[in-house]
């Protein structure tokens, strides 16, 4: 067998050609330079890039350095900061006036709109390889969407970090435009990883800007800078630095804030340097407090629009304390262990040294007065949690490293996701969702498998316990038993809802002070053994608010914003409704209506006090009415039934009673109908509900009787508020139900 190979010879001229057109084409890709084009909005990202921007100046054979600049930069109010751009020998490629004057929210959005429509001529005449923006302004969003939408690479620097304000959106926004990340601590870049971003692509270099503040702190000439700032007798350390800027997701209170800031400043009587704040919404309030004050004019203070980077360092570093929402309180003044006082939510969750200390709800003078009194004059140990001085090399590594020739579409790194197979079966189609409810009472113990609806699909009933070990032993076997049956009944239980008599915590799950009538039942932690028994979610509450939660959910108070529920019962209980959630009171006892005082000298309540409503009008009260007059002999009248063969004398045979004619059990519930009524009035008076519901076993005996004192004395604009009876026949469990059904379906509880 033979095999013939034919081959083709080039001559020797047409070979060289070849060789030296491919030798051609990678020393033009080898000469070829990146654009990269610095975009900066404002002083505080100018600190940041400014590193940045001297690093690619300083390699003229890799890149090629575009400058723009925008923002607050080209503002007279604000500095004109652009100048100490070109003071710093850059040549700005393109100024763009972006902002829209107003500092308001609608400013904002005009100006992220001026932005947009601008730049894109400008990046079209610069063609960028790649364009640096930084952090979380809403320039910067602009920037990065202009680009995005215009197939040019994005690096964005101090992406993944948190802060609490609408900051972290607009932050977080960015990230998800941008192609590459330089993030400063490990919790930002596992914060990017989370987001999808590609690992690969993501460079923890540190700050910027500490390059500059580690290498130049240490100046000699310190003392000249901080005496040019806040005049000559100020010493080191003997000095505040203050910068607080407008939170825009609450301009009402970081003005507020503000303006506490500058009284306690003034009271503490120590020389302070107070920066302008930035741009945003509510900046413009924040310059009347301060002109308001007189701080301009004050001899204590010093208020400037910008301070160079280099010398508002030296500032910070030296200073006693530093005080604001700045994030250089929380960032660069932990390098020097310079304390600061951060106030309100602007920096919430950002990391931070041990040099910070927060004063979240800045809501009195004292409070932060007392801050500066701890803070002011210590030093701390140095913090670089955001840098160590090298994150420019890594970050000119890092573009040196971008491949053009790779695809510009960024792709995401989702986590694995199991594949479920759907199920096409019946039952699971038809499968009910629930809520498993346990109503605590002082004589039964009850558990209740509950629809989505409200339907109690199946309920069980034991006698309650009367020690915590066999009570929580039954409560877990009824559950465990109620679990199992919602198998075969083709319900799927969401969580368990607990409603019980006393003072409840509901956030921890925890009885606080039980009702006498439950014994061994204070100080307990309802939520975790069911929990861990059932591996459910567990909600908790006092029974008279889970009946308030019911009417809300099924009853007569479903989309209706404020109203009260009261459950007449064995006691007097109740909960309120006000602006659609659940009032529980700052010690988790609002709506004890049944121990509202409606007489100075009354009868003795199981509370110890005297007085109250439930001493009146609940059914104990009631029924020791009712023994009192059968030992009398006062109580029987024609047509009743026998009392000597019945068990016991109750509230229903004071009732019957009444009914037949008998004057002195109709004046006992007059009498008890009076002091519900009255107390009613006083809820009224005090939270003004548009609805007033009577639930349990007396409701229907008290409607009337309560409906008529209102209209005898209650104020003339509430004489009109309605009293219904319940329609409920379980409250407390379709209460206890709803707090599951509630929260799990994603509704407010």
């Amino acid at each position: 067998k033979y095999i013939y190979i034919y081959i083709h010879t080039l001559p020797f001229k047409s070979l060289g050609s070849l060789r030296n057109k491919t030798d051609k084409m990678e020393k033009s890709k080898a000469m070829r330079k990146l654009r990269v084009c610095v975009a900066t909005c404002n002083r505080a990202d100018y600190s940041k890039l400014a590193p940045i921007m001297f690093g690619i100046k300083a390699n003229p054979d890799e890149f090629e350095l575009e400058v723009v600049v925008l923002g607050s930069h080209l503002i007279d109010d604000y500095g004109n900061t652009f100048r100490m751009i070109e003071q710093d020998d850059f040549d700005i490629g393109s100024k763009l006036h972006t902002i829209v004057r107003g500092e308001d929210e609608a400013a904002m959005v005009e100006s992220v709109g001026l932005a947009l429509v601008k730049l894109p001529d400008v990046l079209h005449r610069l063609r960028p390889d790649v364009l640096v923006v930084h952090g979380d302004r809403f320039d910067a969003l602009a920037l990065a969407t202009a680009a995005a939408l215009m197939n040019i690479r994005i690096l964005h620097l101090e992406g993944g970090e948190v802060s609490g304000t609408i900051d972290d959106s607009i932050r977080h926004a960015i990230s998800k435009l941008a192609h590459y990340h330089a993030c400063c601590t490990r919790t930002a870049e596992q914060h990017l990883i989370a987001m999808c971003e590609d690992h690969t692509r993501i460079l923890l270099a540190g700050c910027p800007s500490y390059d500059k503040l580690l290498a130049a702190h240490h100046r000699d000439d310190y003392m000249d800078i901080i005496r040019n700032w806040l005049g000559d007798n100020v010493k080191e350390h003997d000095y505040i630095v203050a910068l607080q800027h407008p939170v825009t997701t609450d301009i009402k209170n970081s003005v507020k804030i503000y303006e506490l800031m500058l009284d306690a400043l003034i009271s503490f009587n120590k020389r302070t340097l107070v920066l302008f704040p930035n741009i945003d919404a509510g900046s413009k309030e924040m310059v009347r407090v301060m002109r308001k004050k007189g701080v301009e004019q004050h001899p204590n203070f010093r208020a400037v629009k910008h301070v160079p980077f280099e010398q508002f360092i030296q500032l910070v570093c030296h200073a006693g304390a530093m005080i604001g929402n700045s994030s250089c309180g929380v960032r660069e003044a932990g390098a020097f262990g310079t304390p600061v006082i951060n106030l309100g939510s602007r920096q919430t969750g950002r990391e931070t040294g041990e040099n910070v200390l927060h004063v979240r709800d800045a809501d009195t003078q004292n409070k932060i007065y007392h801050a500066l009194e701890l803070q002011f004059g210590k030093r701390y140990p140095c913090s670089k949690i955001y840098g160590d001085g090298n994150a420019v090399p890594r970050i000119m590594k890092f573009l040196q490293a971008i491949d053009l020739d790779e695809p510009l579409q960024k792709t995401f790194c989702f986590p694995p996701i199991r594949e479920w197979d759907i199920s096409q079966d019946i039952d699971h189609i038809l499968e009910t969702q629930g809520a498993l409810a346990i109503d605590l009472g002082g004589t039964n113990l009850r558990v209740a498998i509950v629809s989505m609806r409200g339907k109690i699909v199946k309920k069980y009933s034991q006698g309650n316990p009367k020690t915590y070990e066999a009570r929580i032993e039954l409560i877990l076997k009824m559950c465990a038993e109620a679990v199992f049956d919602a198998v075969h009944l083709n319900c799927r239980i969401l969580g368990v809802g607990v409603s019980t008599g006393g003072r409840v915590n509901p956030q921890e799950g925890v009885i606080l002070h039980s009702t006498k009538l439950i014994q061994e039942w204070s100080s307990i932690d309802i939520r975790t053994p069911i929990s861990d028994a059932l591996h459910l979610p567990v909600w908790v509450d006092n029974d008279g608010n889970c009946a308030a939660l019911a009417e809300k959910k099924f009853g007569h108070g479903k989309g209706v914003e404020n109203f009260v529920t009261i459950i007449t019962g064995t006691g007097i209980g109740g909960g309120i409704i006000q602006h659609n959630e659940l009032i529980h009171g700052s010690t988790f006892c609002a709506a004890e209506l049944g121990h509202i005082m409606v007489s100075l000298d009354g009868p003795e309540c199981m509370c110890g006090s005297r007085g109250c409503i439930e001493a009146y009008a609940s059914g104990m009260a009631l029924q020791k009415e009712a023994k009192r007059l059968h030992d009398e002999e006062l109580l029987e009248v024609e047509g009743m039934v026998d009392l000597k063969k019945a068990e016991s004398v109750g509230a229903i045979h004071l009732i019957n009673a009444a009914r037949l004619g008998n004057s002195k059990a109709g004046a006992v519930l007059r009498t008890a109908g009076m002091a519900l009524g009255v107390g009613i009035v006083n809820i009224l008076h005090v939270v003004n509900p548009s609805l007033v519901i009577l639930s349990g076993v007396l409701a229907a005996h008290y409607q009337a009787p309560v409906q008529q004192v209102i209209g005898q004395r209650a104020l003339t604009s509430a004489q009109r508020i309605q009293v219904l009876t319940s329609d409920l026949e379980e409250p407390a469990l379709l209460g206890a139900a709803s707090m599951v059904l509630d929260y799990t379906t994603r509704r407010i509880y």
